[in-house]
């Protein structure tokens, strides 16, 4: 297995900290990341497993939402205490709080439901883009950027992500526009867990969903005292889908004021189907000239 992917795996193995039953407290570790912090969509999928492992088989998770309220320190492995606020006939609720040194660095509710019928349509795909075989792999676009985020970019993420539009780490080519699309998927195959691939894909979706926000304005991410962190982050599953398959990401963001922007973005299978939906909001600061 890739090493990157075996990384992202450790981070997701959560082990119980009690031996009772369901006692719903977890530990893992974290991945090491550039900047020193720990990465958003690793402690949010490392929370949804948490609270997914407390739920019975056969409910998947529908939707998550969280607040990020803290740094975390990828030096130290993460506390995960989940509440089982509900269990009803088709739904169950969990709250999922993540701790390190007593203190709280993420807290997320999230929903499951028993699959089930009804009204079924969703918003097509975008139609024209390239493939993402026609467009550049990460080691192309970032290898030769020396900075450290930018190398880990290139060659140390778990997914294999390809811009439509281009990269926005150096420069911002083309028209200054709030949205953007990106090819992704995990580096190599995946075991054959539904609630990993949710995981996976709650993992891969905090990468880019700010970018739009940048895009519009200018803003590479290497821009000199650029600031900025996320604030929240919602998803809703709508059909099952596998990680390790391609997945085209649109985002867009429809504002961006007071220090802070919104991102959303849609998440489709390779053949158009719309499999999740993401929201995010973040504080974005950039330096007066």
């Amino acid at each position: 297995m890739h090493p990157n992917v075996e990384r992202m795996l450790a981070a997701l193995t959560l082990t119980p900290v009690s031996t009772a039953q369901d006692s719903g407290e977890f530990i893992a570790p974290s991945i090491k990341m550039p900047h020193n912090r720990v990465y958003g969509g690793q402690v949010m999928a490392q929370a949804l497993l948490a609270a997914t492992a407390t739920v019975n088989d056969g409910r998947p998770a529908h939707s998550l939402h969280g607040y990020f309220l803290r740094p975390g320190d990828d030096t130290q492995p993460i506390s995960f205490s989940v509440d089982r606020i509900h269990d009803g006939r088709s739904f169950s609720t969990r709250r999922t709080q993540a701790y390190q040194n007593d203190r709280p660095i993420f807290s997320m509710i999230a929903s499951f439901q028993t699959p089930d019928d009804g009204l079924d349509h969703y918003e097509p795909m975008p139609s024209g883009l390239p493939s993402p075989e026609d467009l550049p792999a990460p080691e192309q676009q970032f290898a030769a950027v020396d900075d450290p985020r930018a190398k880990y970019w290139a060659t140390e993420r778990p997914f294999d992500v390809r811009y439509i539009n281009g990269p926005i780490y150096l420069s911002v080519e083309g028209e200054h526009v709030a949205h953007q699309a990106i090819w992704m998927r995990c580096v190599d195959a995946l075991p054959d867990s539904p609630a990993l691939h949710q995981a996976a894909l709650a993992y891969a979706s905090d990468y880019p969903i700010l970018e739009p926000i940048y895009r519009r304005h200018g803003v590479p991410w290497r821009t000199p005292g650029l600031k900025a962190a996320s604030l929240d982050h919602a998803m809703w599953f709508h059909r099952p889908a596998r990680a390790d398959e391609w997945l085209l990401y649109t985002q867009q963001s429809p504002s961006a004021q007071g220090g802070r922007g919104l991102g959303l973005g849609s998440i489709y299978t390779r053949d158009g189907v719309l499999v999740a939906t993401v929201a995010q909001e973040g504080t974005i600061r950039v330096p007066r000239n």
